[in-house]
């Protein structure tokens, strides 16, 4: 039984919707039989007291004239095939005794002889005696004898005046088998046709009823393991207990995948927050003497005579200075110094400024600018982010590729928004991708993004990135208009 427990619901369900179906079956037709066996025991009694009413209104005159070969026709006649034809209940004995219980008239003389006392005949016939002797003198009574093969059927002969004797008509108990027998055939037919028809449709409706909390079951264990595929919403449509079980399902799937979203954004935000302090840290411990060695070298150029060779070297130390001034400068983002509006000839210096660099690479730039107006927004981040977003555009774009650019304002929003062709990045470069030092190319130190990164949220916007499925890398931020300034 614990094996039959622990089966999937697919097996479970219809093989126990099959175990009660036959047990109904069974049932059903157990009660059937039942009946159908009542019924023709019904029918036989009710022969058997027809019959001795009939032969008992019959021989009450053979008997008063003592009229024994008249007897013997009365009792004989309801036992010739010929009247009786098929009838399945026939008698197969009937005799007559008197009040001494001494055999008078019997339709088998030669086995059952005349003058006989009936409790000579058999034991049985003894205790069949017995039980007349204790019966009513003016009713009818059917007596069944433990281990007996027959039933008795005994009417009482007896007119106003007085008692003559006692009828006993004699039924073998298989005198209805055969009638029995084809009634319960018939009914086990009939139940195997329903059987047929109710098991298929059973073990059908069990599967389909259990394939989705199969399904249901398998989807909830990979939840540790990796997302699962959504459920497919035809798989149960109905809006019944399970049917509300699977919604409940995908909301809370929909859910933790909100959760885990959002977690993600919180660690990369605490993260980029806790980096960018490090590295403004940096930056100010750095710049203090980076700015002395800069104005010391500046000195020595102007009021040193050094040789060509000599001077040579100072200028690739400036050059080298100079370089780790512009990364620090990189690292410290500062968004609250005051800075006037943008305007669209700021948009389109910044045109000017990418165009050399992409005709190296021979590009197509897309250049959408729908600014006609000054905008309550820092020039001078802006034009970072421009620059920024663009030139990685440009260094990242195939040789004769493209870029695409478009800029305007919706609902109270900049909204900008950089597409260029080339190898497209990894979910796993995505998520790193606004993180400082993490160039994706042969050169640049990695801050161009995040300091982009910084400067929008700074403005209270946001920006993101995803690839297109034409192979196109699609960058976006929206920063609202009146932002940090």
């Amino acid at each position: 039984m614990k094996w039959i427990l622990g089966l999937s619901f697919r097996y479970k369900i219809p093989l126990w919707g099959g175990l009660l179906i036959i047990i109904t079956e069974l049932a059903v037709a157990g009660t059937f039989m039942l009946n159908a066996y009542d019924d023709l025991k019904e029918n036989l009694h009710i022969d058997a007291e027809i019959m001795s009413y009939s032969l008992k209104a019959n021989l009450i005159p053979a008997i008063l004239h003592d009229n024994i070969g008249r007897a013997y026709e009365i009792i004989s006649a309801p036992l010739d095939s010929t009247i009786t034809g098929s009838n399945p209940v026939n008698a197969e004995s009937i005799l007559v005794v008197d009040n001494m219980l001494r055999i008078v008239v019997s339709v088998h003389p030669k086995s059952v002889p005349a003058l006989t006392e009936m409790r000579r005949l058999s034991p049985e016939y003894a205790l069949l005696a017995d039980r007349i002797s204790q019966m009513d003198e003016l009713s009818s009574q059917e007596i069944n004898l433990p281990g007996s093969k027959y039933y008795y059927y005994v009417t009482p002969i007896a007119n106003e005046i007085a008692h003559l004797g006692t009828l006993i008509i004699v039924y073998p108990k298989d005198v209805f088998l055969p009638r029995f027998a084809h009634i319960a055939w018939q009914g086990l037919s009939a139940g195997a046709i329903i059987l047929a028809i109710l098991l298929p449709f059973n073990w059908y409706w069990g599967w389909r009823m259990a394939l989705p909390l199969v399904q249901l079951t398998a989807r909830m264990g990979e939840i540790s393991r990796k997302w699962p595929e959504n459920l497919d919403p035809e798989l149960y449509a109905h809006r019944d207990e399970l049917g509300r079980l699977f919604e409940a399902y995908t909301q809370m799937l929909r859910y933790l995948k909100d959760k885990e979203e959002l977690e993600k954004k919180m660690v990369q935000s605490e993260r980029l927050a806790a980096l960018g302090q490090l590295s403004a840290g940096i930056a100010h411990e750095i710049n203090n003497p980076l700015s002395g060695m800069l104005t010391a070298i500046d000195t020595l150029k102007c009021y040193s005579d050094v040789d060509p060779h000599t001077m040579k070297t100072i200028t690739l130390i400036e050059r080298g200075l100079t370089q780790i001034k512009d990364t620090v400068g990189a690292l410290l983002v500062e968004a609250k110094i005051h800075s006037r509006n943008l305007t669209p000839q700021d948009i389109e210096d910044v045109l000017t400024l990418i165009t050399p660099m992409a005709r190296k690479k021979g590009l197509h730039i897309g250049w959408h600018n729908s600014i006609d107006e000054e905008v309550a927004l820092p020039a001078t981040f802006v034009r970072q982010i421009l620059i920024n977003l663009l030139l990685n555009a440009v260094q990242a774009a195939s040789q004769q590729g493209e870029v695409n650019f478009d800029i305007g304002i919706a609902n109270k929003q900049l909204q900008l928004s950089v597409e260029n062709n080339g190898k497209t990045l990894s979910d796993e470069q995505i998520a790193h991708l606004f993180e400082p030092f993490s160039s994706l190319g042969e050169s640049g130190h990695g801050l161009g993004l995040w300091v982009t990164y910084q400067i929008v949220h700074q403005l209270g916007g946001h920006v993101s990135v995803k690839r297109e499925s034409n192979n196109q890398m699609h960058f976006t931020v929206d920063i609202p208009l009146g932002g940090a300034a």
